[in-house]
């Protein structure tokens, strides 16, 4: 009998292809020779997992209506918008209060400026405390104009207007005095890095890293504000509808939390939801999302998803009732075929070490001290 490697290595290149995933018309365009009954018989494999897909899909379409009690999270700069679908009806709030917001757009100023000169940085980590934690190649990549360019005077002075109207402004803004204060020192410290860097026609990042620490601790008292806001926002909101739709309904809640990658893991919202869900479900009912991007469709994304997760989780314990690893992984976020993989490449060698004194393994500061 043939094993799998056997059958592999046999098959016609033709048939390599469609064994692989490629078109039928592209098989038959690389392999003329090969037979026809091959192909159809092929096709007919096909067919059979065109088939599943099918009934997966309309099986899916049908449970996206049947979906509830469930939260929607889409997460934005004032703190989220949360829709609450429940038999057949949705409700969208947005229950943050508006300091949240406010405390953020402070305390991103350093980030705005950084995104403005990280283009223009030198291409070598400079001799800070955290050097070694700086990859040597992500560094290349995102300073591609380098230090000699000064494409970024100008969009910084830009900058520096639009934090000078905002420190103006901020005795109008009817804000917390502690917070206040804090948003002052922010800008303050901002637009004076941004007026020495301008004078001096050069900036380094020794004097931003400077200008970050000294705003840092004004930073940690905006967080403070922000998260005291959101708190009570999504708390407050989480206790209304829970007792719109009674304590019965609520122990069987679902939560979907759309975040982008870099906010997915301890997502704010999720931190807080979770609280508020029946303690027993939480692990399988709160579920974070990350996206690509925001969708359009925030609630149909999310519904579209749990319902997956939702038959999944009935098919695994009915399709492998033998197996309860291979469940779990069906209804988690494990591929199947990974984990034979895994079993397949287990004592083998990876791929070899790039040779000792390339670039890929040169360390970003002695490399600075060679140049100097």
């Amino acid at each position: 009998m043939a094993t799998r490697r056997g059958f592999l290595g046999g098959v016609s290149a033709a048939g390599a292809a469609t064994l692989l995933g490629n078109s039928p018309t592209a098989t038959a365009q690389a392999g003329a020779g090969a037979p026809d009954t091959e192909l159809a018989a092929r096709d007919a494999i096909r067919a059979a997992n065109a088939g599943m897909r099918g009934a997966y899909a309309a099986l899916k379409s049908e449970l996206i209506s049947r979906l509830s009690p469930v939260v929607v999270v889409q997460n934005d700069a004032r703190g989220g918008r949360f829709t609450l679908v429940h038999d057949g009806r949705l409700e969208t709030v947005s229950p943050v209060p508006e300091v949240f917001e406010l405390a953020k757009s402070i305390s991103h100023v350093p980030q705005g400026i950084f995104s403005t000169i990280a283009a223009y940085m030198s291409d070598t980590a400079p001799h800070l405390p955290n050097a070694d934690r700086v990859d040597p190649h992500d560094l290349s990549v995102v300073a591609f104009e380098g230090p000699r360019a000064d494409g970024w005077i100008s969009p910084l002075q830009d900058y520096a207007v639009t934090l000078t109207t905002a420190r103006q402004g901020l005795g109008e803004a009817n804000l917390p005095q502690e917070l206040e204060t804090s948003c002052r020192r922010i800008l303050d410290e901002a637009l004076t890095f941004i007026s020495d860097s301008v004078g001096r026609g050069r900036f380094d990042m020794v004097s931003f890293q400077e200008f970050t620490g000294r705003a840092y601790p004004s930073i940690r008292t905006n967080m403070t504000y922000a998260a005291e806001a959101q708190i009570f926002g999504v708390e407050g909101l989480m206790r209304r509808w829970r007792d719109r739709i009674g304590h019965v309904a609520w122990q069987d809640l679902y939560a979907v939390v759309l975040s982008i990658w870099t906010t997915s893991e301890l997502n704010q919202a999720s931190v807080i939801i979770r609280r508020c869900m029946n303690p027993a479900k939480v692990a399988t009912h709160l579920i974070d999302l990350p996206t690509v991007e925001v969708p359009r469709d925030p609630v149909f994304v999310a519904l579209d998803n749990l319902a997956r997760i939702v038959q999944d989780k009935v098919a695994a314990e009915m399709v492998f009732p033998t197996d309860p690893v291979v469940a779990d992984a069906f209804k988690g976020k494990e591929d199947l075929v990974s984990g034979e993989i895994l079993r397949q490449l287990a004592g083998r060698d990876p791929m070899p070490p790039a040779p000792a004194g390339t670039a890929a393994s040169a360390c970003p500061v002695r490399k600075e001290t060679s140049r100097a």
